[in-house]
């Protein structure tokens, strides 16, 4: 049923999505222009699709803690590591995207909710060495073997959190001061999306920026995406399809909406 709603959701995005043109937005013509537009290959891209492969390649098995609506489709808690890389984290285009949006706003106080094999957080923390990236994880056995990605990608700008969101993400908020960017990607229920939510709300300043992944996975997710995006404290937001990034900019006097080519 999920397959079925994710294409019927991806042909919709394929007819209203938008190129750079017509876009009358300066902020949004940037964001187009300067990040999803932007082919370069930085430094980083390399070694993090080397190790992608090399994880892709790893048949050992672990036991993991599926707290999220992920532990409705595995039949077991004994997954292969190549298995876990294939179908958890964001892929390489998105991965890219998510560099690109810390290295150009400059993003230093980062947090994730999701960490999975590290993939994703390894592409955020290399965009800002300088930055402090917070990230959390709900499997231990997980969590240990993105600690070995981080030290194999030498990244020390890290900091790993493990436990159920609902655990430990008050005492984490509390702990720091606002966030520039804070990426959801984890537990992909309307419910606990939406709650995740509500509680970041006050640990976001006018220019933090939100990403949800997935967020047409199923029609849970695509209905928890309508309500953030029209939500009366975002002014500003971008549908990429797989990603929904949220801006709380004042200088937007009026509540902007794009959906986006990418």
């Amino acid at each position: 049923m999920k397959h079925w709603f994710l294409m019927k959701q991806y042909l919709l995005y394929l007819m209203k999505a938008n190129s750079a043109h017509g876009i009358h937005s300066p902020f949004v013509f940037d964001f187009i222009t300067q990040i999803l537009h932007d082919q370069r290959a930085y430094y980083a891209f390399d070694e993090i699709e080397k190790l992608r492969k090399n994880l892709h390649d790893d048949t050992a098995e672990i036991e993991v803690e599926d707290y999220g609506a992920g532990s409705h489709t595995h039949a077991t808690s004994k997954r292969k590591i190549k298995d876990i890389a294939k179908n958890a984290g964001r892929n390489k285009k998105f991965g890219e995207l998510l560099f690109r949006m810390v290295n150009h706003y400059q993003c230093k106080q980062i947090l994730e909710l999701g960490t999975s094999l590290g993939l994703g957080t390894a592409y955020i923390a290399s965009a800002n060495k300088n930055a402090k990236v917070i990230t959390i994880e709900g499997s231990e056995q997980i969590a240990r073997i993105a600690t070995q990605n981080f030290s194999s990608l030498s990244l020390s700008n890290i900091q790993q959190i493990i436990g159920k969101f609902d655990e430990v993400l008050h005492d984490v908020l509390i702990s720091n001061d606002t966030f520039d960017l804070i990426f959801v990607d984890g537990n992909h229920t309307k419910e606990a999306t939406l709650r995740y939510f509500e509680q970041l709300l006050p640990y976001l300043g006018e220019h933090s920026i939100l990403v949800f992944d997935d967020i047409h996975w199923s029609k849970g997710m695509h209905e928890a995406w309508e309500f953030i995006h029209q939500h009366q404290q975002v002014t500003l937001s971008i549908d990429v399809f797989f990603f929904g990034i949220v801006f709380f900019k004042k200088e937007c006097m009026v509540k902007q909406h794009f959906i986006l080519k990418y």
